[in-house]
């Protein structure tokens, strides 16, 4: 039996799925580490901890392969986008790594946002300006740690870096490089632009290749702590959320793909680059040839957990000795759609799509005396799908109608948010009975490059059982009148935002 190992290095975590040629799953392994946050907007990861993490389960996978009669093919990796960290001319760390997650840089993407650059900037890189994107993340580097950026001779981002310490080389993945805010969509190169906005030299910035691009020639610590081969190919792969629409076989207009997990995204693959007059959604490649257009969304399950925390009854949960999630989904199924007129903007974490706004708050809006904490569940689920919603409308109003939606994630598993999501989108949704979608689109794109298949089309082969849900009409035409109230509310309070989060940010100070 010859073998695969799909790396999914993540925000709070490190998984590796093992698969046999087939693409069939045999094992997977994971490897937790902090994430560093703070009041003022910090959210950073020790770069050590995740060599170590990456190394770990890739020893465990091939452990748990028989080697000795079988051949690991490649490793290929999927990864969280938009990190920086910033490294001197032997590529040591000066900094940690600095997540997706960071805002600290929102005072200069919303300058930034509003100027002509901006609007430039966005339609050459597709990349919203974002306290997310690299190119903010420096341009705030610049201002904030000017003495730490004197000394920095790289910027790069936690992949290209994992990279360098296993091959001695310094390459980004064109999917990961699109995702910066400073990649031209039309050329695949670093955009002149973008590089006088951070003051970087090219030259500082990795080599962007494909994702099929392979590193051979381990070093030799590397191959020691990972236990393979040192000519097992490593193939670089794409950003997370552009392999999990791989991963479930939506790579076609027709499918649009929605994952839930701590955060969310709903995204659609492309032929070709599209670019949103509105500056509401992405435009990154996968591939060659291959474009995704969508949103990423803060808040997902984050939300859900917050809610499940401090509005399902603690007593009880012990009194009937149930999961609390699984109590929630219960009260939830009890209450109607549209929550008995309440609704929830889920912006706990501040919002990427569709408002771009760091500074965003969530609000129950309509709360009055006949609500309960059953409704409030239930708005709080709603508000997640209601939010999902706006993003899939935006795309839908750049790509077309969609036949279905796709989706994924950790809120799969649970039927009511399965059925919530098809009538809240008002389209069928179907689940894939297997989750570990970015790891089988890493390791179908190692299939491409080690030329086992032509084309990606082989993904819907490979994906296995699905179960599919149709909207149901009596709760599509409440969510159909709550839609357009959702949308309202959220543009009356987006002018109080800023407030709030200042006085939030002074509250915490005192």
């Amino acid at each position: 039996m010859n073998y695969f190992i799909g790396v999914d290095v993540g925000t709070t975590s490190t998984k590796a799925v093992l698969y046999d040629q087939n693409a069939t799953v045999l094992d997977q392994f994971s490897q937790g580490y902090s994430l560093y946050r703070d009041a003022s907007g910090m959210a950073e990861q020790d770069p050590a901890a995740i060599i170590e993490a990456v190394e770990k389960v890739i020893y465990n996978a091939a452990k748990k392969a028989d080697l000795t009669t079988g051949k690991l093919l490649a490793v290929s990796f999927s990864s969280a986008n938009q990190s920086v960290i910033m490294l001197d001319k032997n590529f040591k760390p000066l900094s940690r790594v600095i997540t997706w997650a960071d805002t600290r840089a929102r005072d200069v993407a919303n300058e930034l946002k509003n100027s002509p650059a901006g609007q430039q900037i966005y339609a050459k890189t597709g990349t919203p300006i974002h306290p997310m994107s690299p190119l903010t993340k420096i341009m705030w580097l610049n201002k904030t740690q000017a003495d730490k950026v004197a000394q920095t001779a790289y910027f790069g981002d936690i992949k290209s870096y994992l990279f360098h310490q296993f091959f001695n080389t310094f390459k980004v993945d064109v999917s990961i490089a699109s995702c910066t805010g400073m990649m031209n969509i039309n050329t695949c190169d670093w955009d002149d632009q973008a590089l006088e906005l951070t003051n970087v030299d090219r030259s500082q910035l990795p080599e962007i290749v494909n994702g099929t691009t392979q590193a051979i020639g381990l070093t030799a610590e590397a191959q020691a702590k990972m236990g393979i081969p040192a000519d097992t190919p490593f193939v670089y792969g794409a950003f997370d959320g552009a392999l999990s629409n791989l991963g479930v076989g939506a790579i076609k207009q027709n499918t649009v793909a929605i994952t839930i997990g701590t955060s969310a995204g709903v995204r659609v693959v492309t032929d070709h680059p599209v670019i949103d007059p509105q500056q509401r959604l992405f435009c990154y490649a996968v591939d060659k040839g291959l474009w995704v257009i969508g949103g990423p969304l803060n808040n997902g399950g984050d939300v859900y957990q917050w809610a499940v925390k401090h509005l399902v009854d603690a007593s009880a949960v012990k009194n009937e000795n149930i999961d609390p999630y699984t109590l929630a989904n219960q009260v939830i199924e009890g209450v109607p759609a549209g929550a008995h007129g309440l609704l929830f903007h889920p912006f706990l974490g501040g919002e990427r799509a569709p408002l771009w706004d760091a500074n965003a708050r969530g609000s129950f809006f309509g709360l009055s005396h006949i609500h309960t904490r059953a409704d409030m569940l239930r708005s709080v689920m709603e508000g997640i799908c209601m939010n999902i919603a706006t993003v899939f409308q935006a795309v839908r109003d750049l790509v077309g109608k969609p036949a279905s939606v796709t989706a994924t994630g950790g809120f799969a598993r649970a039927e009511v948010w399965r059925q919530m999501l098809a009538d809240v989108l008002n389209c069928p949704v179907n689940i894939p009975n297997s989750f570990e979608s970015g790891c089988l689109g890493a390791i179908t794109m190692a299939m491409k490059s080690l030329g086992m298949i032509e084309n990606y089309e082989i993904i819907k082969t490979l994906i296995g059982d699905i179960s599919s849900y149709q909207p149901n009409q009596e709760a599509v035409n409440i969510y159909q009148n709550y839609l357009p109230l959702f949308k309202q509310v959220e543009g009356l309070l987006t002018p109080a935002y800023s407030t709030i989060a200042k006085l939030q940010q002074q509250s915490t100070t005192h």
